[in-house]
C-alpha cells in the first residue's frame, strides 16, 4: 500500500503542528519519523491511520482518500492494549472476530501467529501472567494477523529495556520480511531507526517540517551499527543533541518541542 502525505497542515485548537508535509510512503517501504516531542509525529501516524483528518492537504492510501480507520491500515502503540480478562490467544484472535471470521479458526490463527512470535505454549496465558516483552510479542501477532497493507507503529518498543527492545526489534523485521506490508514507524530511538528503517525523516520541533532525510536502503544492517556512526552524529546534531551526550541520549524522549 502507497501512503500520500500531500501539503499537509494540522492545527489545535490554533496551534500550529505540521507544515506543509509532502511525502510518499512507497508500497512495502518501511520510513521512520523521528524528532522532539509534540512535533507532530505521532499525528501524522494517527492521520495515515483515519484517526486525524488534516487541517489542510490530503491523506491518501493507494491513491483514495482516508475517511476513517481501516483494517488493511493497522495502528501498533507503545501500550500492548491487550484485555486482561483474555488469553494471549483470545486477544490476538479479537482482531480476525471483528472481521466476523469463525472463533475457533480464529484461535487457530491466533496459535500461529503466536508460534511465530516465539510464543507456542503461552496461548493460555493471561497478560499479568507474562513479561512486558511477552505482551508486545503478543501485540505484534495481532497486529500482523489480519495481514495489513499498512502497518503504523508508534513508539512499539518505547516502554521496554534495551535488551527485550532489541529482541523484538529483530522479530518485527523478520515478520515485515515475511508479510511485506508498508511500515511507518515513530521512534525516539535513533539507533531503532537506523536498525529498522529504509528511510528516516528528521523532523524540527512544531510546527514539524522534515530537517533532512536519510536514505538507507543499500546497507544490510546489523546491530552492530558503527557503519552509521556519521550518520548517527547527523542526526542528533539536527536534532539539538551534542556527540558527547550521544550514549545517554540515544532516546530522544527529553527533548522538548
Amino acid at each position: 500500500m502507497k501512503l500520500s502525505f500531500q501539503n499537509i497542515e494540522k492545527e489545535f485548537s490554533g496551534l500550529r503542528v505540521i507544515e506543509n508535509f509532502s511525502r510518499d510512503i512507497e508500497s512495502g517501504e518501511l520510513v521512520a519519523l523521528v524528532g522532539p516531542s509534540g512535533c507532530g509525529k505521532s499525528t501524522l501516524l494517527h492521520m495515515a491511520a483515519g484517526l486525524e483528518t488534516p487541517s489542510a492537504g490530503a491523506m491518501l492510501a493507494d491513491g483514495a482518500s482516508i475517511q476513517g480507520p481501516h483494517p488493511e491500515r493497522t495502528l501498533m502503540f507503545q501500550e500492548n492494549a491487550l484485555y486482561p480478562w483474555l488469553t494471549l490467544a483470545q486477544n490476538v484472535a479479537l482482531a480476525l472476530e471483528f472481521q466476523k471470521i469463525d472463533k475457533q479458526l480464529a484461535l487457530k490463527q491466533a496459535a500461529e501467529w503466536l508460534s511465530k512470535v516465539n510464543l507456542k505454549g503461552f496461548e493460555n496465558y493471561f497478560p499479568h501472567q507474562v513479561s512486558g516483552g511477552m505482551r508486545q510479542r503478543a501485540a505484534l501477532a495481532r497486529a500482523f494477523i489480519s495481514h495489513p497493507k499498512a502497518l503504523l507503529l508508534d513508539e512499539p518498543f518505547g516502554a521496554l529495556d534495551a535488551l527485550t527492545r532489541m529482541t523484538l526489534q529483530d522479530a518485527l523485521r523478520q515478520l515485515i520480511r515475511e508479510a511485506g506490508p508498508t511500515v511507518l514507524l515513530v521512534t525516539h530511538d535513533v539507533d531503532e531507526a537506523l536498525f529498522l528503517a529504509d528511510r528516516i525523516l528528521v523532523f524540527s520541533a512544531r510546527p514539524a517540517t522534515v530537517l533532512k532525510e536519510f536514505n538507507l536502503t543499500q546497507h544490510e544492517k546489523t546491530h552492530d551499527l558503527s557503519e552509521f556512526a556519521g550518520m548517527r552524529r547527523e542526526i542528533l546534531g539536527l536534532l539539538g543533541i551534542h556527540a558527547e551526550h550521544e550514549e545517554s541520549t540515544a532516546i530522544l524522549e527529553e527533548v522538548e518541542a
